[in-house]
């Protein structure tokens, strides 16, 4: 079997710092050429060999396999540099005890509760818009998402200070995230002004969180929210619950997987709408019909047909977590090579959602597709796949149509610009600088 060095490599290695210069200048490029190479291809980041996996039904051999392929590599040590050990980054001899006890947080009867509390914000946020106005939608967004996330994870429970504070720190760790995957372990460690704020951040938000669990717990009531459910949550094995270090955990994991995610998901769709002012106006005539003058919940969503497809198909085209790494537990066969040990496996889900090779017009906004012809499942993978699939897509899907609905309903979405717009690229994909303008709707007062 072929050995990891004869995988082919892919063009402008540097010394020392290998392929991070043209990761750094442009991530989406880089990884959008890679097929190029085949099946496979091999990267450098550092010193750091990664073999990148390019062929959709390889990736999804490496998602079923979480054994062999464990969470692991750069996004990850970063991630649990941030979040500990929780449900996103633990490794497979965490996981089946950690997303058992994280079940109950997604049940159905918590979801539309949940859901109450999204169009409740999203309600809130756009009434306060005027006509006319132009919005820096990424701010809107991300303090909507924001908002949804501690009401969902803390009810009314927190002061605003301590909210303020949350937020704050988790933008200070969301910033500093990409720039520390990408980088030298050995800058990560030098005492910068970056690095000092990523830490105190850390250290800061760890404290507030463990302080709001431990005045929960020692109040004992059920608020219907998810640290509720987390808090009361028990292991059908051991009969034993989390523990305060693993409760934090959780906690931060979810205020990363309700926020700047979704928040990037929205203001592309918004972003996409105001460019197709035609789907925009299907979505509208769909969201009219279905709520008949009510504020739209979760029993609404079967009906909102369009909407939920303008939503997969922003996913699609610019899918939240833009690239996603493994580590091999053991040697291992990958599409005929041997792999040994301790290898860093990446793949990019935005890669595979823009091949031409697997999509029709790969680059086009067409929330049709997702009615006339899904994409196979393996070629669409935003919460990724197997047993490590995202456990709050549903979360997700939910907020994102939802708040997109009413948005819509009241709004119409207008480009203040005809210059392309360009994503920021982080650990997720958000737009940058984008502005919107808005127009009331001629139905509302």
């Amino acid at each position: 079997m072929p050995a990891i060095e004869t995988i082919p490599r892919a063009s402008g290695i540097l010394p020392l710092v290998g392929h991070i210069a043209p990761l750094a200048r442009d991530p989406l490029a880089f990884v959008s050429n890679l097929h190029n190479y085949g099946p496979v291809a091999r990267i450098r980041m550092g010193t750091r060999h990664v073999v990148v996996v390019n062929d959709p039904a390889l990736i999804r051999g490496v998602l079923l396999d979480d054994r062999t392929f464990d969470k692991g590599g750069p996004l990850f040590e970063r991630g649990r540099e941030a979040l500990g050990n929780g449900l996103i980054t633990c490794p497979h001899s965490d996981h089946r005890r950690a997303r058992r006890l994280s079940q109950p947080a997604f049940q159905p009867r918590r979801m539309a509760d949940y859901a109450a509390v999204m169009t409740e914000q999203a309600d809130k946020v756009t009434r306060s818009w005027h006509d006319g106005q132009v919005l820096d939608i990424t701010s809107e967004m991300m303090a909507l998402t924001v908002e949804v996330t501690l009401q969902t994870l803390f009810t009314n429970s927190l002061p605003r200070a301590t909210a303020s504070q949350i937020t704050d720190d988790f933008l200070t760790l969301m910033t500093g995230f990409f720039r520390r995957m990408i980088s030298p372990p050995l800058l990560n460690q030098v005492p910068s002004t970056g690095n000092r704020a990523y830490a105190r951040a850390i250290r800061r938000l760890r404290e507030t969180v463990s302080d709001i669990i431990a005045a929960r717990q020692a109040e004992g009531s059920d608020h219907g929210d998810l640290l509720s459910a987390l808090c009361s949550a028990t292991d059908p094995d051991s009969m034993k619950g989390r523990t305060p270090t693993e409760l934090v955990d959780e906690v931060l994991t979810f205020l990363l997987a309700g926020t700047e995610t979704t928040a990037g998901t929205l203001s592309w769709a918004m972003h996409l709408l105001s460019q197709n002012p035609a789907v925009e106006g299907r979505i509208y005539q769909e969201v009219e019909s279905t709520r008949r003058g009510s504020r739209l919940d979760f029993t609404h969503l079967p009906a909102l047909e369009t909407t939920g497809n303008a939503v997969k198909e922003t996913l699609r085209l610019y899918p939240a977590v833009w690239m996603l790494t493994r580590v091999t537990t053991s040697d291992a066969d990958l599409g005929g090579y041997l792999l040994p040990k301790g290898t860093i496996v990446a793949f990019s889900p935005y890669q595979i959602h823009r091949r031409s090779d697997l999509y029709d017009q790969a680059d086009q906004f067409d929330p049709n597709r997702w009615r006339d012809s899904p994409p196979a499942q393996e070629t669409y993978i935003p919460f990724s796949a197997g047993p490590r699939k995202c456990m709050g897509d549903r979360f997700a899907l939910t907020q994102a149509t939802l708040v997109l609905a009413t948005i819509v309903s009241r709004w119409q979405l207008l480009p203040v610009t005809d210059k392309a717009l360009q994503p920021s690229v982080k650990a997720s994909l958000t737009p940058r600088r984008l502005h919107l303008r808005v127009a009331a709707r001629s139905s509302q007062p």
